[in-house]
């Protein structure tokens, strides 16, 4: 049985990945901040709750303890939650350094919380996969381009993020090569982060999720894809 660990799973790309990986066969842990809500989730797809909240270390400590307590071992670790920032979009000269810290806070940090409280239970797994959602505008290369849709997208908080954790999921791939890491870009889906705009479905946006959770040891490491192949970054 493989164990995972989802953050940020009681709506939206999380929930939805909960569903397929638990209809693949996972016993999967629903990791949320607010506990009416995490645990709505968990009873409605079958899952396990586990409050989580990443910008708190204490939470994200006890959440450590207790699946170590619950299930002895991760398997995949899929760092999921995140916010939208300060939404100054096209307002750069707007953002605040408080603005940056609150957006790193949640979408880096956090995510550095989460992976450094788990890698005692990643090591116990035989094949330990960590899949780092990031997202397209986190990549220098497409907000460059004046032919790609995220060049107008200007948004220093989130986007600078999402840069920030490919270079983060790079890293620990390159320092920990027994645990598989990468990043992967959802694609443009609607979700309560954008608004709900998008251009494709919830499925499509957790296919690159749920294929990255499922690589096993012989996957690869330190990547940034989507569903169609490797992200320009």
């Amino acid at each position: 049985m493989t164990i995972t660990l989802i953050t940020g799973a009681n709506k939206g790309l999380g929930f939805e990945t909960a569903r397929r990986l638990i209809e693949a066969g996972h016993t999967v842990y629903v990791g949320a901040r607010d506990a009416h809500r995490g645990e709505e989730a968990a009873a409605r797809l079958g899952a396990r709750f586990v409050r989580l909240d990443v910008t708190d270390e204490d939470s994200v400590k006890s959440a450590a303890e207790f699946l170590r307590a619950d299930a002895g071992r991760l398997d995949v670790l899929i760092n999921n939650a995140a916010i939208g920032g300060a939404r100054k979009f096209g307002r750069i000269g707007e953002v605040t350094g408080a603005d940056m810290m609150a957006t790193f806070d949640t979408n880096v940090f956090g995510v550095v919380r989460v992976t450094h409280a788990f890698l005692p239970l990643l090591a116990a797994s035989e094949a330990p996969v960590v899949v780092n959602v990031s997202s397209s505008l986190g990549s220098v290369a497409a907000c460059t381009d004046p032919s790609r849709g995220e060049f107008q997208a200007t948004a220093l908080d989130y986007n600078s993020s999402k840069t920030a954790l490919v270079m983060v999921t790079s890293q620990y791939a390159k320092a920990l090569p027994t645990i598989r890491f990468n990043a992967v870009d959802p694609g443009f889906t609607p979700t309560d982060l954008n608004g709900h705009q998008g251009t494709q479905t919830l499925a499509e946006g957790t296919e690159i999720i749920v294929r990255m959770a499922s690589i096993g040891a012989d996957g690869p490491t330190g990547g940034f894809v989507d569903r169609n192949g490797p992200v320009v970054w």
